[in-house]
């Protein structure tokens, strides 16, 4: 993931045994990583059980806070692709029966983005 696409918020994958290597005790015995990117401090990883938010707080980023998004809580999700002069694609999750999205997440052009529609779709529409 490129300085400036990250300084601008978006979020580039990151691969599957970093993400077990760092945040693999969040995990239960079934649990597999299918997918998971980083911003600068934040991380978010869909599994194959729920979509996992790690977001660092603060000024040192030591305060985190885990968030659990069980997949049949997610009611409708969108996602956008990156246009020709766009610099990022985006996703919006809705939890519930909330009117405004829950979750908005901003992904750089390297990101395929029918890979993290194909994730929540195989999910929430099981």
């Amino acid at each position: 993931m490129g300085l400036f696409s990250a300084l601008l918020g978006n979020a580039g994958a990151v691969n599957s045994e970093t993400l077990l290597k760092d945040y693999g005790k969040l995990l239960i015995d079934s649990e597999q990583i299918e997918l998971g990117f980083k911003l600068i401090r934040d991380t978010f990883i869909f599994t194959n059980k729920r979509l996992i938010l790690i977001e660092k707080q603060g000024i040192t980023g030591s305060k985190v806070e885990y968030k659990s998004i069980l997949y049949k809580s997610i009611t409708r999700f969108s996602v956008e692709t990156a246009g020709t002069f766009d610099l990022e694609a985006e996703l919006k999750i809705w939890v519930s029966s909330e009117v405004n999205p829950s979750i908005v997440k901003q992904f750089n052009k390297g990101v395929n983005v029918y890979d993290v529609q194909s994730v929540l779709a195989h999910h929430v529409l099981k």
